[in-house]
């Protein structure tokens, strides 16, 4: 695949394909970023994850592995920053870093994940189911929980995978080890395996408690 320059946003967590991504804009290369984007009539951004150092200032050390957003909605704040609302599209490998002036960029290419023939749904299922047993160990610690779990789309599996792992809130390391999975099947595997560590976890709490 073609590499393709493209402006970037180093976040302290890595965020994955179609998740939500809400963003103040306050760093003056950021406030060029956002006025680069209301000129695009295709507003995309890419997201690292930022292994050490911080988002704010620089001097950070960035994950070669992030994710396209596109802009959503986009506003002025009366304090000079700028909100937008973005969310995740595809994933993409960073080959090289550009420079941060005006705002940070990066040679990249798209990754798609390797072709599954078969097990998708299966994978799937499996982790909707972990993802439910999280839940109900989470109501069984906080009564009257009010949370529901994304639906599986049967003519979306793969982002049915990433929209399941999102909603789990998983820290960032890993997160980003998901995001750098070859394919959905495997991804969903090593998902339901943090998962069930964190519904362990909460029952284990849960029976302290008690």
């Amino acid at each position: 695949m073609s590499a393709y320059a493209l402006p970037m946003f180093p976040l302290e967590h890595p965020v994955l394909p179609g998740q939500l991504i809400p963003l103040q804009l306050f760093e003056p290369r950021y406030l060029a970023l956002a006025e680069h984007l209301r000129g695009e009539l295709e507003a995309d951004f890419g997201i690292v994850g930022i292994e050490r150092g911080r988002e704010v200032g620089g001097d950070d050390v960035r994950a070669d592995a992030g994710v396209v957003v596109r802009v959503l909605e986009m506003g002025d704040l009366p304090d000079g920053r700028v909100s937008l609302l973005a969310v995740g599209t595809r994933r993409i490998r960073v080959n090289e870093w550009l420079g941060d002036a005006p705002y940070p960029r990066a040679m990249v290419t798209d990754w798609p994940d390797d072709v599954v023939e078969e097990g998708l749904e299966i994978a799937a299922a499996n982790l909707a189911s972990a993802v439910h047993a999280l839940v109900d160990a989470a109501r069984r610690n906080q009564p009257g929980l009010e949370v529901e779990v994304p639906a599986i789309d049967p003519d979306h599996l793969d982002t049915s995978i990433w929209r399941l792992i999102t909603f789990s809130g998983l820290g960032p390391l890993d997160t980003a080890a998901l995001l750098r999975t070859p394919d959905p099947i495997i991804r969903s595997a090593r998902a339901c395996a943090i998962i069930d560590e964190r519904r362990e976890l909460l029952d284990a709490l849960g029976d302290n408690g008690r």
